[in-house]
């Protein structure tokens, strides 16, 4: 299956930043990918936080472009072109106003929600220059969560979520279920973090997993000052990078090869081996 991560420089405007999503998602279309990816915050990267709130979406199966248009345009994106689609993330109502879920919502060829993931593990960071809290704004989830996209079995993760390795064990090695082949990672990573952990972390959960990872990225200076590390890039299982965007909207493609997979796993078989 030929996969697409593309990168945005998203900013402020929810209808701008959708317009641009879907002429990637064209383009990928067109270039062949089945399944196309999304980075973090495609959507929204406001001027603050709380910006979220103010365009926040109820979770809707048959989402409307008046109640819900985020989710309305992913799922018309999908149905019209025929992809899988993993819809970065977006806002959703969480159990109070004053917070959301960042939720990735993936949706099937035919354009119907086949899954949604709210990321777990909040960002926080302060290193004397630099803060940021995730949690004032975000209700974190608590389940991981796969989707099962024609022939590939997809663990969904966001961002922070790429620091814990035990994430994507738990969703490789799901009772009565077979090991991901492929591991999504929409993000924004910080310029500062990215440019030391981005891809160091890609290739390790890559490897260790024995899985492809595809992660869509935020990748530029944004209007509201902030500067993404962009680098969207698709990793094999053996740790290799296959496709590699550093900066600026576009995107990368990359086939997902059932028999290299079968091949890595075979050669080492680590997932076997495991005891823990």
């Amino acid at each position: 299956m030929k996969v697409a991560a593309i990168q945005m420089v998203s900013g402020p405007d929810v209808a701008h930043n959708l317009a641009r999503a879907r002429h990637w998602m064209n383009e990928a279309a067109a270039q062949g990918a089945e399944l196309v990816a999304l980075p973090e915050y495609f959507c929204l990267m406001g001027s603050a936080d709380t910006d979220k709130l103010a365009v926040a979406e109820p979770l809707e199966a048959k989402p409307s472009p008046l109640s819900a248009p985020i989710q309305a345009a992913l799922s018309q994106s999908a149905a019209e072109l025929g992809l899988w689609v993993v819809g970065g993330t977006l806002p959703l109502r969480g159990a109070d106003a004053s917070h959301v879920r960042n939720a990735c919502c993936v949706y099937a060829p035919d354009g119907q929600l086949a899954a949604r993931y709210d990321k777990i593990h909040l960002f926080r960071f302060d290193n004397g220059r630099e803060q940021y809290d995730e949690g004032r704004v975000l209700e974190a989830g608590s389940e991981p969560v796969t989707v099962q996209a024609g022939a590939l079995k997809v663990g969904l993760s966001i961002c922070y979520d790429l620091r814990f390795p035990e994430l994507y064990r738990a969703m490789s090695f799901q009772p009565g279920q077979a090991a991901c082949e492929l591991f999504c990672v929409p993000a924004a990573f910080t310029y500062t973090t990215g440019e030391k952990h981005w891809e160091l972390l890609l290739r390790a959960r890559a490897v260790e997993n024995q899985a492809y990872v595809i992660a869509p990225a935020q990748g530029g200076r944004h209007q509201n000052g902030r500067r993404t590390w962009g680098h969207s890039m698709i990793v094999d299982p053996w740790g290799e990078v296959l496709a590699c965007l550093p900066e600026g909207e576009g995107l990368v493609l990359a086939e997902v090869d059932a028999q290299r997979l079968l091949d890595v796993r075979r050669q080492l078989p680590a997932l076997q081996h495991r005891k823990l």
